[in-house]
């Protein structure tokens, strides 16, 4: 096992036992976001204070960092995500760079700012299968402002192989 996977898999471990102490799986409610910034909802979540969202058990993969303008999720392609062709289904990857784009802009919101994605282009640039047991979803913003955000990511292996990239325009506005 590599250096770097070895470290991913340490990362995730403690998020994982840190989120388990938490109230699980859910949407936060409207009490326990009021009057936060993204980042701190985000940070948050990762301590287990708040709760993830249910998508990450389902498509096996999850947050596991978040900094100003930055989030990283961390999946395993596992043989429930093959397409016919043997290899991860492209909507595998594009959820999970998506939810890195998503969550790299969100963590530029301020309290009472909300977004939503309003495109999202993907590039499969090479094949990914089970016998790849990590890969990283790596988000940043672009561009934050007032009523639009943009984001580019990449999804990697351990190894640096990329295998996917992406890109999204988000829509930004007052929250409800």
């Amino acid at each position: 096992m590599s250096d770097t996977l070895q470290r991913w898999l340490d990362e995730e471990k403690a998020v994982l036992e840190a989120m388990a102490k938490g109230p699980g799986a859910g949407v936060s409610t409207p009490q326990q976001v009021a009057g936060k910034s993204g980042l701190e909802l985000m940070q948050a979540m990762l301590r287990g204070e708040l709760p993830f969202p249910p998508i990450a058990a389902t498509m096996d993969f999850n947050l596991v960092a978040v900094a100003d303008g930055m989030a990283t999720f961390q999946g395993a392609p596992l043989a429930r995500h093959l397409n016919p062709m043997g290899s991860v289904h492209g909507g595998w990857f594009a959820t999970l760079l998506d939810s890195a784009l998503g969550c790299a802009v969100h963590t530029k919101m301020p309290p009472g700012r909300a977004y939503t994605t309003a495109e999202l282009g993907v590039n499969l640039v090479k094949a990914l299968t089970p016998k790849v047991p990590r890969v990283r979803a790596i988000g940043q913003v672009i561009h934050a402002g007032r009523q639009l955000a943009t984001a580019e990511a990449r999804l990697v292996g351990p190894d640096g192989t990329l295998y996917a990239h992406a890109t999204t325009t988000c829509l930004v506005f007052e929250a409800r």
